[in-house]
């Protein structure tokens, strides 16, 4: 099994619009950030979490030759605005393919984007996704899938854990039911978001404050604005790294 981080940034992605601090200005590519997305590739098949803003340039920039299968970890912009670029996939391979997520945000998806699951003969439109709700382990390919409820902020979102590697983006609260779901990780990849506090994301006192409690055998930080400079990297403690885009781990599963 080998994971990719598609896209390691916030919402705003970095640089950020019309701002030229150190970390925006800074001529690293490592400080380039796309809005956070993942895609696990398994068995010759590819899952992709969330479909970031940022997607297309993503699927392009990885080679990803399909999508086989979608999973949603809640519905802000950010994580599911670049649903429409699936199209293309459909054009090619003219393949429904099913989506996951907790109930309320499918529902919101199909809310957002009924199109995606109904199609519009009228605008030439086609179904490209079919919406599945769950809300335990679940299978895809020979790989189990197990979902990690979260908190972000007020509202629900979902983590995946895929063999010994879990993917929490966007979360400030990992329930007591939840950390039990996490043991025994190989790769932790975890929302922390900057080093200031905010009240719907882990900063990074709070990231390493759960990795310490997790201790996985290393540690990831995800979903990083524009405070965080790459090289800074340096100052984190053993194990622990910041994500960025196109950053691959291998795992036996």
């Amino acid at each position: 099994m080998n994971v990719i981080i598609l896209g390691s940034g916030t919402s705003t992605g970095v640089p950020m619009v019309g701002c030229h601090c150190r970390v925006c200005s800074s001529g690293d590519p490592l400080d380039k950030r796309t809005r956070a997305s993942l895609l696990v590739e398994h068995a010759g098949r590819h899952i992709l979490v969330d479909t970031s803003t940022d997607l297309r340039k993503q699927a392009i920039r990885e080679g990803i030759p399909r999508v086989d299968a979608v999973l949603f970890t809640h519905p802000h912009a950010d994580h599911i605005h670049g649903i429409d670029d699936l199209r293309g996939f459909h054009f090619l391979h003219q393949e429904v393919v099913p989506c996951f997520g907790d109930p309320e945000t499918m529902a919101a998806i199909a809310r957002k984007f009924a199109y995606i699951f109904e199609g519009h003969t009228g605008a030439g439109y086609a179904p490209l996704l079919a919406p599945q709700a769950v809300d335990g382990p679940f299978s895809l390919f020979g790989l189990e899938i197990v979902p990690i409820p979260l908190r972000h902020g007020q509202m629900r979102a979902t983590g995946y854990r895929f063999g010994n590697i879990a993917y929490l983006t966007d979360c400030s609260r990992i329930p007591e039911s939840s950390m039990g779901l996490l043991s025994g990780l190989e790769v932790l990849i975890i929302d922390a978001l900057r080093y200031t506090p905010h009240p719907h994301h882990f900063n990074i006192p709070a990231a390493l404050e759960v990795a310490g409690i997790l201790r996985p055998g290393s540690t990831i930080l995800t979903h990083l604005t524009h405070e965080v400079l790459h090289a800074d990297e340096s100052k984190l403690p053993p194990g622990v790294r910041f994500a960025y885009d196109g950053l691959r781990i291998s795992s036996p599963i």
